[in-house]
């Protein structure tokens, strides 16, 4: 018997492994920074040699690097647009707490939902609000529960910006003509374009922290593979499968991933807001991925008794 997975049901599966691995950032992040590394020469790293990765799967897979003329310009803004939304993320770290940062971030699912609306006559359903509103509450729940946190204007400022660029990006690769590219190419250069902006800023600043011991190689190495190649990939199909806001949506895993490895393994405490925030979140992504087929069913469900009593 041979299993067969739907074009919808691929994207969902894709679209959480794209927030679960990207959500890993935190595990290898951290001790880089422990280590002294700064966010500009870790971001170099990470996109360097994943483009070095990229391009060995490339080529013994017979993927093609071809882009058409009019790809091209896009696809260099749009990886320029991308590159900025991580620094822009990395840079608001110094100004307030990442939680809130990450937090504060996570209205790009709605910038995503606006943008398509407006743009292109998207319409949002019902489910599709109710699953932003109760995963944005989630993360709420999962970022705010001390009161102790609180809102810095250049902060803020940095993560709403990196937050409008990472939804632009989303709604982009799966609205214009960059969308004909394939997946694994288009990651490739999304990260290989993208590397300019950091490697640019580390020239200018000179400013380059050395990779040093067996740790902080496993963790470069990891944070290129896991929240980069991986995620990036499965993001791009996930669009390409389910659409951008959907998949902006599963990103709510993304914090969901970062609060239980903080637990696991930085040993952090998750109280009782932790707990219901990541109950909402998980409903929000089960909402999302289960309401359509199961109001399907029940609308054939209903034309059928219906069509008895009729008879």
């Amino acid at each position: 018997m041979r299993f067969t997975i739907s074009k919808n049901g691929k994207g969902y599966l894709l679209g959480a492994i794209a927030a679960s691995t990207y959500g890993l950032n935190p595990l290898f992040t951290l001790p880089l920074y422990a280590e002294g590394m700064n966010a500009d020469s870790v971001l170099g790293y990470r996109y360097g040699i994943a483009t070095v990765l990229l391009a060995v799967i490339m080529w013994f897979t017979r993927r093609t690097f071809r882009m058409t003329r009019p790809q091209v310009p896009l696809m260099i803004l749009f990886a320029l647009l991308f590159a900025v939304s991580s620094l822009l993320l990395f840079e608001s770290f110094r100004y307030m707490d990442a939680g809130v940062a990450s937090t504060i971030l996570f209205i790009y699912p709605v910038i995503v939902a606006v943008i398509n609306a407006l743009f292109y006559h998207e319409r949002i359903s019902v489910v599709t609000m109710t699953s932003i509103i109760l995963a944005g509450v989630g993360i709420i729940c999962l970022y705010g529960g001390d009161g102790e946190s609180t809102l810095n204007p250049t902060g803020t400022m940095l993560v709403l910006i990196a937050a409008f660029a990472y939804a632009v990006y989303m709604v982009a690769i799966n609205r214009t003509a960059v969308r004909n590219i394939p997946s694994v190419t288009m990651t490739f250069y999304s990260v290989a374009i993208g590397q300019f902006v950091f490697w640019t800023r580390i020239l200018i600043s000179g400013d380059l922290s050395p990779i040093e011991g067996t740790l902080s190689w496993v963790c470069i190495l990891s944070i290129a593979i896991f929240p980069t190649v991986v995620s990036l990939i499965a993001m791009a199909i996930a669009i390409h499968n389910v659409g951008s806001t959907v998949t902006a949506i599963l990103g709510a895993l993304e914090p969901v991933t970062a609060l239980l490895i903080g637990v696991l393994v930085f040993g952090e405490r998750l109280g009782f807001s932790g707990v219901v925030g990541v109950l909402m979140v998980l409903t929000a992504v089960m909402l999302l991925v289960v309401a359509k087929p199961l109001l399907r069913v029940m609308r054939q469900l209903w034309i059928s008794v219906h069509h008895r009593i009729l008879i």
